[in-house]
């Protein structure tokens, strides 16, 4: 089992003092198998932020996208140009062009062009494509796709794949990084457009592990109805995992329910925050 795991906040809405915030998500885990950077927020937090808080982001030897949107893949060409050798692994819908909808305006939510980019430019030995379940060592691995199993989970918005809401997005590019300890499953999740409960029970059919020990980053339940918080809180509750750390886009309101509901595991994230397992 994975012997050594620290993992840090480095991006979120919320920070501690002194470090910057921003609508976005990063997280640096410190493993056995080497220095992963999941996301990279929208970029102007993440490398004042790992400055501050003693992170050498040239040290990253793995950076993982959760799925391609501004607010997670903003610091791509930042981290490639400083992390020589460094392995990207993403999904490969990740760049495709993407709005929200709201209304009648479009509001483009993509990944920025200097993203795409910089990728474009990775050579391809560095480059791993992700759509499928993805194992980064024998205790880490990156689910791909997730399939969509629950009725009542969804993308979490109005999204589409053009400006004009005649194609819309089911985010396919969601995916979800696992690390099997001696303790149970931690899971890092970006925004689990895929819907959390899908994502946990994926995670835990490729592994054959049942006890999660942790769950870190964006739930997107911002807009969830209250079957879906129901069901998820229900979930969460039958698996009773030790630590669950609310992010980003999981809305201050569900993240209130899940703290009555589920007490001292739910622990609100921010920026700066660190877990050690």
């Amino acid at each position: 089992m994975h012997s050594k795991l620290a993992i840090t906040i480095l991006v979120d809405n919320e920070a501690s003092e002194g470090l910057s915030r921003e609508h976005g998500l990063s997280l640096w885990l410190e493993t056995d198998a080497g220095h992963i950077l999941f996301d990279t927020g929208q970029d102007c937090a993440l490398a004042d932020n790992a400055r501050k808080l003693g992170i050498d982001l040239a040290r990253a030897d793995i950076l993982a996208l959760s799925h391609g949107h501004f607010d997670h893949t903003g610091g791509i060409r930042h981290v490639l140009d400083q992390a020589a050798g460094i392995h990207l692994y993403c999904h490969s819908a990740a760049n495709q062009k993407r709005y929200a909808i709201f209304g009648d305006v479009a509001e483009l939510i993509s990944m920025p062009s200097e993203s795409v980019a910089a990728i474009a430019r990775l050579q391809s030995e560095r480059l791993h494509w992700t759509d499928s379940p993805v194992l980064i060592s024998e205790y880490i691995g990156l689910t791909g796709s997730i399939p969509r199993s629950t009725s009542y989970e969804d993308a979490g918005g109005p999204f589409y794949l053009d400006a004009k809401k005649r194609h819309t997005d089911s985010i396919e590019d969601d995916q979800a990084l696992w690390i099997n300890t001696a303790s149970g499953l931690v899971i890092c999740v970006g925004c689990c457009h895929a819907g959390l409960v899908n994502t946990i029970q994926y995670v835990r059919h490729l592994t054959g592990v049942s006890k999660i020990r942790a769950i870190i980053g964006g739930f997107h339940l911002l807009q969830a109805n209250e079957e879906r918080l129901q069901r998820t809180i229900a979930e969460l509750r039958s698996l009773a995992p030790e630590l669950i750390v609310p992010c980003h886009c999981s809305g201050g309101s569900a993240v209130e329910l899940l703290r009555n509901a589920l007490g001292e595991s739910v622990i609100c994230g921010h920026g700066g925050a660190t877990y050690k397992f």
